[in-house]
């Protein structure tokens, strides 16, 4: 046991069991071949973004399929492969400069790559609302895919700090046209990036934020996390509550979602600023329990008001003001004069599957076209 507990204690192995990032699912397939997973000829850039630290992100740059089609034969003419020099393709040249595009950044779950999964049915779900105007930018986090380095929590946020300050600085994104995506672990990472933002002065708050999926923190989510809904990792250690409290204490990596949710709603209020969050969980997920997106709504409703509301009293609100949708599942919105906090909870979904289906691509047009009522197909 005592050897046990030393190996779980350890950065190495932590890394393993948080990221699964050498669990690719994409071996067979070559990531600098976006074809080869279900897109046309140039539909996707493949590059390289730098991280502040040096580490090289592999990215997608995805077209909405409407675009494509426009442009087709203007793309269909540049080479395939790598870019290294992203700003000279056509494709970034149709985000750079139309002042409606728009961009989402997407903020993938632990394990396998920007190709795995579920993960390219996201991609067209996301740009589906408005097939001409949203682009997606994905990336692999360090240590994933074919991006350098080693996964942990500060270095992933440089990674997110790096993929925002492309969009902004290199593509000319301001942030009211930018949404922020993310699913499952990504929803660690885009809660703690749009709230480092949203801190600075002035404050960066972008068009919206949809999370799929989302946990409580790091240790909440390794007592109860299965990998594909029936492979338990940490969660066997749950039944014994003095050896989890004691591994918790050398936890490295926190990802404390609930903390940094409360911080990023209150500081918005504060400040002023408008801002839209979205929560989706698929009541089937066997990877993440979905009361973890229903504990997160209250930790950022409790947020909205200087006396707080204790998550009994929100639920018996549920009952009274959210929509029953039958066998679609439930939603209730938070309103406050700066923000709206929208808790989606489906009936199905799984943990992956959700990511492909229509409520993604109205989770989008909705933030969209709150900001901009003219933003339609």
């Amino acid at each position: 046991m005592p050897a046990c507990l030393g190996l779980l204690s350890t950065s190495a192995f932590q890394t393993h069991v948080v990221y699964l990032h050498k669990i690719q699912m994409t071996w067979f397939k070559d990531l600098d071949i976006p074809e080869s997973f279900g897109f046309m000829r140039n539909q996707v850039t493949t590059f390289f973004l730098e991280s502040s630290d040096g580490e090289k992100l592999h990215a997608w740059h995805i077209l909405p399929v409407e675009l494509y089609r426009k442009h087709e034969v203007a793309l269909l003419e540049e080479p395939v492969g790598v870019v290294s020099d992203i700003t000279s393709r056509h494709a970034f040249k149709l985000l750079r400069n139309d002042p409606d595009a728009r961009l989402i950044l997407h903020f993938h779950g632990a394990a396998g790559t920007v190709g795995s999964g579920y993960r390219v049915p996201n991609y067209h779900a996301l740009s589906a609302g408005q097939p001409g105007k949203i682009h997606v930018l994905t990336f692999d986090y360090r240590g994933f895919g074919r991006s350098t380095g080693t996964p942990s929590e500060d270095g992933i946020l440089l990674d997110a700090h790096a993929v925002i300050d492309w969009a902004m600085n290199v593509a000319g994104i301001p942030p009211n046209r930018i949404l922020v995506f993310a699913q499952s672990m990504g929803t660690a990472v885009s809660v703690a990036i749009s709230n480092y933002f949203a801190l600075k002065s002035p404050p960066v708050v972008f068009a919206g934020t949809i999370l799929v999926a989302p946990f409580i923190d790091a240790a909440t989510l390794a007592s109860s996390y299965r990998l594909a809904g029936t492979i338990p990792l940490l969660s066997p250690l749950a039944k014994f509550p003095l050896l989890f409290n004691y591994l918790q204490r050398f936890m490295q990596d926190k990802w404390s979602t609930k903390d940094r949710i409360t911080q990023y709603i209150r500081t918005n209020e504060a400040n002023g600023e408008m801002y839209r969050m979205t929560l989706i969980h698929a009541e089937d997920d066997y990877d993440v329990p979905w009361d973890h997106t229903t504990t997160l709504f209250w930790h950022a409703v409790n947020a909205t008001t200087p006396v707080g509301i204790s998550y009994d009293e929100l639920e018996e609100k549920k009952t009274e003001t959210k929509k029953d949708l039958g066998a679609a599942g439930s939603v209730m919105e938070w309103h406050t004069e700066h923000g709206t906090i929208r808790e989606e909870i489906l009936k199905t979904g799984l943990h992956d599957v959700i990511m492909g289906n229509p409520v993604i691509t109205m989770a989008v047009m909705r933030i969209f076209q709150k900001l901009d009522p003219s933003f339609t197909c």
